[in-house]
């Protein structure tokens, strides 16, 4: 009889157990209401980088994918421009060429460029709009240069000194249209980060720099960048020193600290530009956290670091 009663009293914590988990579920899904019906129409620009897309583990791969396709599914109008730098080193190491960098921007040789382009528009483009596609998404992908005008830039050291860094260009103009096409079709664009410069040529871009300006031109509500660390630190050996909110104005602050620096100065410098031209917040994310786009997007707290006027 004690036997039987312990197994009863067993299914009935299972079953509180269960009850709880659900309730917690309908609990989010009902702080995630007021977001969805907020940010239904809107255009929300996702930059897709880090070091989570080389993640041997498919669950990570594929967590920014089922949060691009969740987005689709609530009538956000995700577009999506990703990153691919660690790739195009191994490609150029397979062709025996040696990366080199000059205050953190590649160096880009015309050899080096069509690496660049076909790592970036003819490898990593497709298999991001195929995973997406494979979770019941609608994607569509396009080469940087049928979307980017960029001209071209040079980069002074800390000396003053101007240094030539071949086919490296900066974003100008974007060719909304064929974006928009997407949007009006449910379909979510996908766009690797190399343009035509002034030129004609193919050139390397900063993808950063390219998905705020996606993000101007659409008009976009949000513009989330990913990549592979919790947000902007003040301390980037300590997690616990993210800053979880960033007005424009304590920007300059900031890189005078040396908080904002290196690699963070694109990303940062981004942000501004795309909420000055009235984007309503950019945020910083952490790519391998499990659906961190959806955690900043549709909770209360939010991850990473969020950055408004």
């Amino acid at each position: 009889m004690l036997a039987h009663k312990n197994v009863a009293t067993r299914r009935e914590v299972f079953f509180i157990l269960a009850v709880q988990d659900l309730i917690s579920k309908a609990a989010t899904l009902l702080e995630a209401l007021p977001y969805i019906q907020k940010f239904s129409g809107e255009i929300f620009v996702v930059k897709y980088g880090g070091s989570f897309m080389d993640s041997p583990d498919p669950a990570v791969r594929n967590g920014v994918a089922r949060d691009i396709v969740f987005l689709e599914a609530v009538e956000i109008n995700p577009v999506v421009v990703h990153g691919g730098g660690k790739a195009i080193t191994r490609a150029m190491e397979k062709a025996g060429l040696q990366a080199n960098f000059i205050q953190g921007q590649r160096v880009t040789d015309e050899a080096t460029v069509k690496i660049v382009d076909d790592v970036l528009s003819r490898e990593i483009n497709p298999e991001v709009v195929a995973t997406i596609n494979s979770l019941s998404g609608a994607a569509q992908g396009f080469a940087g240069p049928d979307i980017f005008t960029c001209r071209k830039i040079f980069v002074k050291s800390p000396d003053g000194e101007q240094h030539d860094i071949g086919y490296v260009g900066e974003v100008i103009k974007v060719n909304t249209e064929p974006l928009m096409e997407c949007i009006r079709k449910g379909i979510t664009p996908v766009i690797s980060p190399t343009a035509r410069g002034e030129d004609g040529k193919i050139y390397n871009c900063n993808a950063d720099v390219a998905a705020a300006q996606v993000a101007i031109a659409l008009n976009a509500k949000r513009l989330v960048f990913m990549s592979d660390v919790p947000g902007l630190m003040r301390d980037f050996k300590d997690p616990a020193t993210v800053i979880s909110h960033l007005h424009t104005s304590e920007v300059d602050g900031l890189k005078k600290a040396g908080i904002v620096d290196k690699g963070m100065i694109p990303k940062v410098d981004s942000a501004v530009a795309a909420i000055k031209s009235g984007v309503e917040k950019v945020s910083f994310v952490d790519g391998r956290v499990p659906h961190s786009v959806l955690m900043e997007i549709f909770t209360d707290a939010g991850v990473g670091t969020e950055v408004v006027l």
